[in-house]
């Protein structure tokens, strides 16, 4: 599989040029950054902090999306709209790693997928899908005794909030309920907002430090509390699971996939 990666030199770029170089059966395609960066013309080895490989930054994606079996994109929500659609004319498969797309861009998705393979999911890390499908069931099982609350924590320069990792588990939660979440999901609690209504799964959103990514999901009821947790140390993990997703998509009719798709939960 020729792997290409936009927004090379971004820390998560570094990271997925990394893991491709040590997956068996991978290769990599390319890599791009926007035109005035100064990692054009870097090989993407010495990029990675690695010996060369002969691939070079550039700044065309059309060349790399026509080059590559599949492209992984962890870039920002305008960027990516850009590579939805050179995946949809050239047929590439689009790993979108992206969060805080609005509602044009996941229009655009559904669109795509009628013509190529997009794998997209609001976190790439095996253990945070694995929390994704936990909420889902515990949700379905409590249904609305338990009130839900998402915590969640990230870095203090992270851009979008909730992150999607946090929406992603909001989705789930309603999901397993059977609601939707534009219904019963609160962001924001300040004054005198009264009591809790039932079935409300509530946000809360921190931020500070060079935290990676700690989210969890607490279901509370009268007498009793179930917390579900996972905390992310290094971005490795979401390297690796873009890269097992880019892997997996090898085959694959067109259509719109997620990790759990990929994990086969």
């Amino acid at each position: 599989m020729k792997i290409g990666i936009v927004g090379c030199a971004g820390r998560m770029g570094r990271m997925l040029i990394a893991e491709v170089l040590r997956t068996k059966g991978a290769k990599l395609g390319g890599g791009t950054e926007p035109a005035k960066s100064p990692a054009l013309g870097t090989d993407l080895g010495i990029l990675a902090g690695q010996k060369a490989v002969g691939v070079k930054v550039t700044s065309d994606a059309k060349a790399l999306f026509a080059a590559c079996d599949v492209v992984i994109d962890f870039t920002t929500p305008a960027a990516t709209a850009k590579h939805i659609e050179l995946a949809r004319t050239h047929g590439t498969a689009l790993v979108i790693g992206t969060t805080g797309l609005p509602a044009p861009v996941k229009r655009a998705i559904t669109t795509a997928a009628k013509k190529t393979v997009l794998i997209q999911a609001p976190n790439m890390s095996t253990g945070v899908n694995v929390l994704l499908s936990l909420t889902e069931r515990l949700a379905r099982v409590l249904k609305d005794d338990y009130d839900i609350e998402i915590v969640e924590m990230h870095h203090r320069h992270k851009v979008d909030a909730p992150s999607g990792t946090a929406l992603g588990l909001g989705e789930a939660a309603a999901k397993g309920r059977g609601v939707a979440l534009e219904k019963a999901g609160r962001r924001t609690r300040d004054g005198q907002v009264g009591a809790r209504p039932k079935g409300e799964i509530g946000f809360a959103t921190l931020r500070g430090g060079d935290v990676v990514g700690d989210h969890t999901v607490i279901f509370a009821a009268d007498g009793e509390r179930i917390e579900i947790t996972h905390k992310a140390s290094s971005r490795e993990v979401f390297a690796r699971g873009a890269v097992r997703a880019a892997m997996w998509a090898k085959g694959r009719k067109a259509g719109l996939y997620s990790m759990k798709d990929v994990l086969g939960l």
